[in-house]
């Protein structure tokens, strides 16, 4: 875990990208800083004004830049030409106020769109790995909260540090022009402020760090809860769910009450030491007025609004601490996506693939998820151009795995994948997914039209090409007679949809691409043996001249595959065209007897409905 001064350092480095606007966002600070103490210093030759017409006696007022009225002038005149420049000054600093609202707001908007798209652009390009091992509601609020917090770095901290050094700068140097000794004394307990937020910035870090970590597991629940709602009100679980959500909604809810707790305390304990400096303030300014060593409106009143501005200025240093904890603990939580491997990626000098004709090498493969627990092992396998080979093995056997190595998913972690002789490390990332075409066990559409979704892989697509494809996966028919035909629109995850609808155009928009090599993970899985023939009926046009992988455990699949590799534990127990493993006694035999025998009271019982129907 990087330390918090390592994590400062990589936040200054951001905020110089923005320092430009920053700067704008700082010297718009200054103006107004300037025009409040032109006010401010108006408003106290009024009232030594007053204070001379009413006695004599007293110091008349110092006007500034030697821009006395003239003598003529009654006590209403100069009153009112003091209330005009005071009114004035006090309209352009609203104004101006505006303009430096709308630079930091537009300051703001920029880091958040600009970081939040550059972590959406570092995820699309992280690989598989790096989703299993973080689960989807940390991924989300790193995206969505995190960056925020980020933001709140540049804006709240570094511009918002900038403006009150500046401004304590500004007021420190006022207030010794007016006199030196008062300003010590009345700033005597300013270390111990700025001690004060130092502590504070300490103690509640891990406060936000446990925060963040409970809304991570608030987003995940709400993001199961959606996705699973069907599970839910299947099994009549909602009160439970909302048990569960309302638990972890209260445990944030605890979380920052401590921390709100610890703020609370803390600002309250700033403003007591900023209230000493005002008695000494009115202790020995007040001597110093009526000893006549100090002007009562130039000099107590304006000193004494220094001061009480200095003090806000002091107290900005708990929002400050309170930012950098906030920053911190979300700069952590980004930097760890951006700077998460590229485990697999382009080599710079990657190979461009031009035609592929499809031939695939596994050599002496092994692969584990994590360190020490392989799921694949010695898998030695040739496909030459055109073959249809089947995967078949039990749940856990490493049929799924096996197939994500040939687009890379991941990358095997002992021996390699050959396409056409050529390690697939040394090629062109996008071009070898580009000649895989690729229908996953859980079929993902996306909400928007069903042409949209077939056309996903390649969006420029004619319609001519988007409908044959749909015809080739037997998609043709049910979509036309849709709402909208091919216009219509899919519901979030494909929800209108039925498993079947869903799983043909999954299966469209992979023969879409016309790739060199195709890839089914299981994908009839999802519907009846009916439309199972017909799919692959449909299909098996399309598979001629390719490549095609297919993890299968249904016989009626299984039969038109050139070669069935049998899987058990990882490593290859048996291979075979569907004949030859059938007169071999093994794992392979004993699933086909059991769907056999499974398949042959349907058969009965569907004939005998059929004579029924008949009779």
């Amino acid at each position: 875990m990087p330390s918090n001064w390592q994590l400062v350092r990589r936040l200054l480095g951001l905020a110089w990208r923005y320092r430009r606007r920053s700067l704008l966002v700082l010297v718009q600070q200054a103006l107004l800083v300037a025009l409040s103490l032109a006010a401010l210093s108006m408003t106290g030759v009024g009232i030594d004004a007053l204070r001379h017409w009413i006695d004599p006696q007293s110091d008349p007022p110092r006007w500034p830049f030697a821009l006395q009225p003239p003598p003529a002038w009654s006590p209403i005149a100069v009153t009112a030409l003091l209330a005009t420049a005071i009114l004035g000054l006090a309209s352009l600093h609203a104004l101006l106020r505006y303009i430096a609202s709308m630079s930091a707001g537009r300051l703001v908007q920029d880091v958040v769109v600009d970081l939040r798209s550059e972590v959406y652009d570092k995820l699309q390009r992280l690989s598989f790995r790096y989703f299993d091992r973080h689960r989807t509601g940390s991924i989300i609020n790193r995206v969505a909260g995190d960056v925020q917090a980020v933001r709140m770095f540049i804006d709240g901290v570094v511009v918002q540090t900038l403006s009150v050094l500046l401004c304590l700068a500004v007021y420190l140097y006022y207030m010794l022009r007016l006199h030196v000794g008062l300003t010590l004394a009345a700033l005597a307990t300013t270390p111990l402020l700025w001690l004060a937020a130092v502590l504070f910035s300490r103690r509640v870090r891990p406060a936000y760090q446990h925060a963040s970590e409970l809304t991570d597991d608030l987003v995940l629940k709400l993001s199961e809860t959606v996705q699973g709602i069907h599970v839910i009100k299947g099994f009549a679980r909602e009160p439970e769910q909302i048990a569960r959500f309302a638990s972890a909604n209260r445990a944030i809810e605890t979380q920052k009450e401590g921390i709100f707790r610890q703020i609370g305390l803390f600002q309250p304990a700033m403003g007591f030491l900023t209230q000493i400096n005002m008695i000494v303030l009115l202790s020995y300014g007040g001597w110093l007025v009526i000893e006549g060593r100090l002007p009562l409106g130039a000099g107590l009143f304006v000193f004494a609004n220094l001061l009480q501005q200095f003090a806000n200025q002091v107290g900005q240093i708990t929002n400050i601490a309170n930012s950098i904890q906030a920053s911190l603990t979300g700069a952590q939580r980004v930097f760890e996506i951006l700077d998460a491997p590229l485990e697999v990626a382009n080599r710079p000098d990657a190979k461009r693939l031009k035609k592929v004709a499809g031939r695939i090498e596994f050599d002496a493969v092994g692969f584990a998820y994590t360190a020490g627990s392989p799921v694949l092992e010695k898998i030695n396998l040739t496909i030459e151009p055109g073959q249809v080979v089947a995967l078949v093995g039990a749940t856990g056997s490493g049929k799924t795995s096996l197939l994500n190595l040939v687009p890379r998913f991941y990358d095997p972690t002992a021996g390699c994948v050959r396409l056409d002789g050529r390690d697939l490390r040394t090629l062109d990332l996008n071009d070898l997914r580009r000649n895989v075409g690729i229908v996953f066990q859980e079929t993902f559409l996306f909400s928007n039209t069903v042409a949209a979704n077939i056309a996903f892989g390649h969006p420029r697509a004619t319609q001519a090409e988007i409908e044959r494809a749909a015809r080739l996966a037997a998609a043709h028919e049910f979509i036309v007679s849709l709402p909208h035909g091919y216009d219509t629109v899919v519901g979030e995850y494909g929800s209108n949809l039925s498993g079947g609808q869903r799983q043909r155009l999954a299966l469209a928009r992979a023969l879409l691409l016309d790739p060199a090599i195709l890839i089914f993970d299981d994908a009839t899985s999802a519907v009846d043996r009916h439309t199972e023939e017909e799919i692959l009926s449909a299909i098996e046009q399309a598979m001629r001249g390719r490549t095609t992988l297919v993890a299968a455990h249904r016989l009626s699949t299984l039969r038109r595959a050139n070669l069935i590799v049998v899987l058990d534990e990882g490593r290859m127990v048996q291979t075979g065209t569907h004949d030859e493993l059938l007169r071999l006694p093994g794992p392979y035999y004993r699933v086909a007897q059991l769907q056999l025998a499974d398949a042959e009271p349907l058969a009965e019982f569907q004939q005998a409905e059929f004579k029924q129907e008949v009779a």
